[in-house]
């Protein structure tokens, strides 16, 4: 199977509130958010300590940083801070920002079964362009880590709801393993031991999802390989995981890599008609520019752009007290992020820039009052779609949505030993 119970641990007798913290790819341009968290931790058991905020990524110390994040990940579990659930599922259930609750299920999946690359036919597929230069950064901080924490968010299309949504029937008789509130606005989150009595149920309502003969009459297609799950966030997390397994695979016989535990990595199973799970775009917006100057060369690449609605991707822009939007009839591919990612990847190769990916319009607003800094926001796609686009188009551009406000990404919470 691709999606399987793991030995899961749960921190116990901590503070849970101070454990928690939101994924580190998050508020990438606002350190003050961090800095928050450091504060609300203080001295504490926290996954603050054992992640990498990418907001400091660039910053000197990181082999520093991921030297004393493997030593406290070791201390940790020489402390006894963990209760190990094994061959666990864990079904959670996470209330919003806006108060709506999403359901997960929490287990492992095989990266025997996941290709990152471009034109994948795997079973695990990601929904979005991978960002090669992202992984060795990333690879430094998994590769001798001892623990792995999940922000990862795996998706399912399964209409009838036969996987997640029973466990929440059974709610009432389920074990509670935790029920806190989450740090600056992350919501509140609630966590149930799933009885091994619902693994069969499960299993089979999955091995349904691969049944090719119905996937192929669910997405009128033919001929194609089956696809299961789709990355939905976490991308290069577990395009991370991935590098690290097939490089660790290469000195293991083939009966020690059945059962290695870095081939497999944790993840959270989400059901994309879940509908508290709504799709954010991830805007864009970039730094160290002259905007007037962006502006006339996006007009220059994009002649028929109008200032007026011509049935062509609406794309927003914002610099100081400048804004308005442009209609872009003759863009790049099917949706608007690509007429602006492939733009700014052009402007920034001949003329210079930074590029950052932004959760939330509010932060671009706020972003964008500085000086030499260019922010662009497009709707929503329709998450609906995206499993059919992914099966018969492959991978979207980079960066095209993110599920949810940055404050309901998923918090670091369970960890699983990978070495």
């Amino acid at each position: 199977m691709i999606f399987n119970p793991a030995d899961i641990l749960i921190p116990k007798n901590i503070d849970f509130e101070k454990w928690s913290v939101v994924a580190c790819d998050q508020f990438t341009s606002e350190p003050e958010y961090w800095e928050k968290a450091a504060k609300i931790v203080g001295g504490a058991p926290s996954t603050l300590d054992i992640i990498f905020p990418e907001v400091y990524l660039e910053e000197a110390g990181a082999a520093d940083r991921i030297k004393k994040i493997n030593e406290t990940m070791s201390r940790y579990l020489a402390s006894g801070i963990f209760e190990k659930l094994k061959d666990s599922y864990v079904y959670v259930e996470r209330v919003q920002s806006n108060g709506r609750t999403r359901r997960g299920l929490i287990g492992m999946v095989d990266l025997e079964e996941y290709d990152f690359r471009r034109g994948s036919h795997s079973k695990i597929r990601a929904t979005e362009g991978t960002i090669v230069e992202r992984i060795p950064p990333r690879k430094k901080i998994r590769i001798n880590a001892p623990l792995e924490l999940p922000h990862i968010l795996m998706l399912i299309d399964d209409r009838e709801k036969s996987v997640i949504e029973p466990l929440t029937e059974r709610k009432p008789d389920l074990k509670k393993l935790y029920d806190f509130d989450l740090m600056l606005g992350g919501g509140r989150i609630a966590g149930y031991l799933v009885p091994e009595s619902e693994h069969e149920r499960i299993t089979g309502a999955l091995a349904a999802l691969e049944d090719k003969a119905e996937f192929e009459k669910k997405y009128d297609v033919f001929n194609k390989d089956v696809m299961a799950f789709a990355v939905g966030d976490g991308n290069h997390s577990l395009a991370t995981a991935k590098s690290c397994w097939d490089e660790i695979k290469k000195g293991l016989t083939g009966v020690e890599a059945e059962s290695h535990p870095a081939r497999f990595a944790l993840v959270e199973l989400e059901n994309i008609h879940d509908d508290a799970l709504e799709f954010e775009p991830i805007q864009r917006v970039v730094f160290d520019v002259d905007p007037e100057n962006v502006m006339r060369a996006l007009k220059k690449r994009y002649p028929r752009a109008s200032a007026e609605s011509n049935g062509g991707h609406r794309i927003r822009y914002k610099y100081g007290e400048n804004r308005g939007e442009v209609h872009i009839k003759d863009g790049a591919g099917n949706l608007a992020i690509a007429t602006v990612q492939d733009f700014l990847d052009e402007y920034i190769e001949k003329n210079g820039g930074r590029v950052d990916y932004i959760h939330g319009d509010n932060v671009v607003e706020a972003l964008t009052d500085a000086e030499n800094t260019i922010g662009f926001m497009v709707d929503p796609m329709e998450k609906s779609l995206l499993f059919e686009c992914v099966i018969k188009d492959g991978s979207l551009p980079r960066k095209t949505f993110s599920m949810g406000v940055a404050s309901d990404k998923r918090y670091y919470l369970e960890c699983r030993e990978i070495r």
